[in-house]
């Protein structure tokens, strides 16, 4: 159904930049997005929000409608499912919210927040081809603009990417929309052509078709995910992720809060493992600080601009508790002028500055807004910019087995460069974005030799448990490679097969990533990066099944010993080190035990493994 609350409440970007066009190197400006039609107070009068408890039936609705003495509407589709209403016309608000607020069934209610775009966004309207790659290691992709992208050189995506694309991750993108498909009018962009997209919704229209009718939600999600490495065009951070289009904001660069609010909660529970919000304004929304914290209790990490204003506020949705600030950086590294800041900000990330030149802005491709069929190479600047770095390089670490918000969160930061000599600070937060330093704080390819650590640890308890005349004949059995090998591939993997294969694609590409990853993460491949670990290949389900083998196979014993011996060393160090939240069990506490006691069980089999094969 076409919703008739759009044309008088708005919620606007954080960072809204006017596109500029470019066939091949050169670049012609596109005119600016009207904007007469945009509403700059913080509320709009008459309107109001509220959200009803889940399971809040369509009768009690009516009820209440009559108590109240107001017309309540769902928001959207979702919100039969949601409990998020509008209500308009209301003479009183005050009074009309004091009675609502009584209800114990509504979660929260208040006026209809609207929010503005902040001044000082423009896209820049020349690429200067200079600014060339100056990586000397690590991936480089044949994206012909690569160069021009000065922008990952700063974060360090050369060498990230031999370790960490973003596989199986799904990145919400909650924005204007992107252009993923052909539909009715709208194309999807040349250079998305390759790039995994997961079902959105448009809370703007309600319907399933999230498409973009303004440029900035492309923009935006071709640096989280552009097809890369495709000879075409530019690169993107995480460019195996997957992203989730969510429209929230019309062709005005416009939208509400219980929209936002609302998607939110359906990113979330529909399979996101991060938000990126490149939106924002003024006055606080307990209805989208609520969809926030809701989010970040199901495992998501929330990520969203500080604002465009270049004052010491930080802007919501970003400045909410649950969510990661993020303010921007130009090529020279330095807060942009018209960055915000403050005591909420928590990381810097390049958003680009004009004023270090025409080629200080960040390049994607995105569409031309007077006509959405249309395909451009723009660059943008603002916090819009900075903050889909941040929730590509959060894909990352997901894809490297990140365990939910807060160790994502910690890896960030502790990754960040630091921009002076305090460990914080109000304009840059933890400090600049770098995705190599925040895989190697998460563990990157140093965290899987703990493993290793581990399994030779447990090897010398296995030998402690042998007679000493027997103790000989084990020792002959570990030096063989038919043993060594399954103990490597199961605790650390292939570690050097993207820094050798880095480059390959398709079905060779999986192979690599495959080899990459210890066996026990598998599952990543098979099942995709989840906020949950399959506990089937988190126990000694594999080395059990193989053992069967041995009894008709007896040349198989050494190899499933090492096998059964690298998963007891991988799940020790899960267990010791965090013990990750595994699906299906209905307590997460109940995570530790099933390591620990499919440890011991890897330990027996691997023992047994190991006396048949001396004994033989």
């Amino acid at each position: 159904m076409k919703r008739w609350i759009l044309a008088s409440a708005v919620l606007a970007l954080a960072a809204c930049a006017s596109p500029s066009d470019s066939e091949g190197t050169a670049a012609k400006q596109a005119p600016a997005v009207d904007t007469s039609r945009r509403v700059l107070a913080e509320e709009e009068p008459g309107r109001i929000v509220v959200d009803f408890k889940d399971g809040t039936t369509e009768a009690e609705f009516d009820a209440w409608e009559a108590e109240w003495g107001i017309d309540l509407r769902f928001n959207s589709e979702e919100g039969k499912r949601t409990g998020v209403t509008i209500a308009q016309g209301v003479g009183d608000v005050d009074a009309v919210l004091a009675r609502i607020l009584q209800n114990p069934a509504v979660e929260s209610a208040e006026p209809l927040r609207v929010y503005s775009v902040p001044p000082g966004e423009e896209a820049l309207v020349e690429l200067d081809s200079s600014l060339e790659d100056d990586s000397q290691d690590g991936y480089t992709p044949n994206d012909p603009d690569y160069p021009k992208q000065w922008n990952l050189r700063m974060i360090h995506m050369p060498s990230a990417w031999k370790e960490s694309r973003g596989k199986g991750v799904v990145v919400a993108v909650l924005d204007t929309g992107i252009a993923y498909e052909d539909h009715d009018d709208f194309k999807q962009v040349p250079d998305l052509k390759g790039a995994k997209f997961k079902k959105g919704y448009d809370f703007v229209n309600d319907d399933e078709h999230a498409n973009d009718d303004h440029g900035h939600g492309t923009h935006v999600a071709g640096t989280i995910a552009q097809a890369t490495n495709n000879g075409q065009g530019v690169a993107g951070v995480a460019f195996e992720a997957t992203l989730m289009p969510v429209k929230v904001l019309n062709h005005f660069g416009s939208g509400t809060s219980a929209d936002i609010a609302e998607a939110i909660r359906f990113a979330a529970d529909n399979g996101a493992n991060v938000i990126n919000m490149s939106l924002g304004g003024g006055g606080y929304s307990k209805v989208m600080a609520d969809a926030v914290e809701y989010a970040r209790k199901k495992g998501v990490t929330v990520v969203a601009a500080a604002g465009n204003a270049g004052r010491s506020r930080v802007e919501f949705p970003a400045a909410y508790p649950g969510a990661v600030a993020v303010a921007a950086v130009g090529p020279g590294g330095s807060r942009a002028p018209y960055s915000s800041y403050g005591k909420e900000l928590d990381i810097a990330a390049p958003g680009g500055d004009k004023r270090q030149g025409d080629a200080g802005g960040i390049l994607q491709n995105t569409i031309d807004p007077r006509d959405p069929s249309r395909s451009v190479y723009a660059a943008y600047q603002g916090t819009s910019m900075a903050t889909p770095h941040v929730a590509a390089v959060a894909a990352l670490l997901y894809a490297e087995g990140a365990s939910g918000p807060d160790e994502v969160e910690k890896a960030l930061y502790a990754g960040a460069k630091r921009m002076g000599e305090q460990a914080w600070t109000e304009e840059y937060g933890h400090g600049l974005l770098d995705a190599q330093a925040s895989l190697n704080a998460l563990g990157g390819g140093a965290s899987r030799w703990p493993s290793m650590w581990w399994a030779l640890a447990l090897l010398a308890l296995v030998l402690l448990t042998i007679r000493g005349r027997e103790r000989p004949g084990y020792l002959n059995v570990l030096a063989r490679p038919s043993f060594l090998v399954p103990l490597v591939l199961a605790t650390v993997g292939v570690f050097f097969a993207r820094s050798w294969f880095g480059g390959a694609s398709g079905a060779a590409g999986d192979v690599v990533d495959a080899a990459y990853l210890p066996i026990p993460d598998w599952q990543r491949i098979i099942f995709g990066r989840g906020k949950t670990a399959n506990p089937l290949f988190y126990s000694s389900l594999i080395p059990l099944l193989l053992s069967f083998l041995a009894i008709k196979f007896k040349g198989l014993r050494s190899a499933i010993g090492g096998l059964a011996l690298g998963f007891a060393g991988f799940l020790v160090y899960a267990a010791w080190s965090k013990a990750p939240a595994l699906a299906w069990m209905p307590f997460h506490f109940l995570a530790l035990p099933w390591l620990v006691v499919n440890t011991f069980i890897c330990l027996i089999i691997a023992r047994a493994m190991l006396r048949k094969e001396t004994a033989a």
